[in-house]
């Protein structure tokens, strides 16, 4: 039994996705459902059984998950680097967190949680992901915090030699239309191109980048599921590790590449930062992967963005068939 939470969230169900492709599901999916479209995730997927995340809880304090259990993949959290509820972050994304990694480590049970790159801040440490470097961390946000949290208490016991925490950067691709504004800017500039014709980006307000060119590490979801299936399966890598592409892109890039693989030509209008934003907002994102290439001995090929924006635009986007 594989047990992913957050499963039918974004990269969950996108890994549930692999999973089946790869054959296997005996998986147990965990997550919270509401009235949003989330269930929309799990429609085409094959699994064993769902619960509840606050029903599974319950079963992990009280020793009573499956005996059978492989790997418990952990990507249920909040991942809105809005939320302002503190209590609310802590609860969802570092208690609920710990009592999963607790479990795991006593039963003997492979452990995989997403942590974020919203704990690099504003890159000012840079983007390593040694121990080092994360002890240093300040980032711009509540949620950012709460992933920190986690990944240093997991440092100061030592437990990062018996599980693998994830830095997630920019993930964008098909089953993240649930996410609203948390969604990534190539599903928003989609849906605002095929609207008006035309694509609205955010002024640069530093003068070493221009207009657009402010940059990212844009990662696609289908790379990030290969990974986490990989290391699943690859029990003596252990440690916290950045996931993205390795290389930054601009805003500019990424448009360019959204217009392209909807053949059009591109428009683009400059407008306004909210200046709520303008002292939280990160001009420069790029995962060091030098550490998870050489833990894993290979140097994985990812899709290029506009490799993986074609994919998701055409295949996914202009077809209807938006899920995975």
């Amino acid at each position: 039994m594989i047990i992913v939470t957050g499963g039918a969230g974004f990269i969950g169900s996108a890994f549930v996705w692999h999973l089946n492709e790869q054959g296997i599901d005996e998986i147990l999916i965990v997550d919270h459902l509401g009235t949003g479209d989330k269930w929309k995730n799990m429609a085409r997927r094959r699994f064993a059984d769902y619960m509840d995340k606050d029903a599974f809880l319950k079963r992990v304090e009280e020793n009573k998950l499956p005996k059978t259990t492989q790997a418990v993949i952990h990507m249920g959290a909040c991942s809105s680097t809005t939320e302002r509820d503190a209590d609310y972050l802590m609860r969802n994304n570092f208690a609920y967190t710990r009592a999963l990694a607790d479990w795991s480590i006593r039963n003997g049970v492979r452990f995989i949680y997403a942590s974020s790159g919203a704990t690099y801040g504003d890159g000012s440490q840079g983007f390593r992901d040694d121990a080092e470097t994360i002890s240093r961390l300040f980032p711009l946000n509540m949620y950012g915090y709460s992933k920190q949290w986690f990944d240093q208490w997991a440092l100061q016991r030592g437990l990062h030699k018996y599980m693998v925490g994830l830095k997630f950067f920019n993930v964008y691709g098909p089953n993240e239309y649930h996410k609203s504004d948390m969604a990534s800017v190539v599903f928003k500039a989609f849906n605002q191109i095929r609207e008006q014709g035309r694509l609205s980006l955010f002024k640069s307000y530093k003068p070493e980048y221009a207009d657009g060119e402010q940059l990212r590490d844009f990662i696609y979801v289908k790379d990030v599921v290969r990974v986490l299936f990989d290391l699943m399966n690859r029990p003596e890598v252990n440690g916290i590790f950045n996931l993205g592409s390795g290389k930054a892109r601009s805003w500019l890039d990424l448009a360019r590449a959204t217009f392209k693989a909807m053949d059009k030509e591109p428009v683009i209008d400059w407008i306004e930062m909210p200046e709520t934003l303008r002292d939280r907002y990160q001009y420069f994102t790029q995962a060091d992967m030098q550490r998870l290439h050489a833990s894993m001995g290979t140097t994985t090929a990812f899709h290029s963005l506009e490799e993986g924006i074609d994919d998701y635009v055409r295949q996914y986007m202009r077809t209807g068939r938006l899920y995975l």
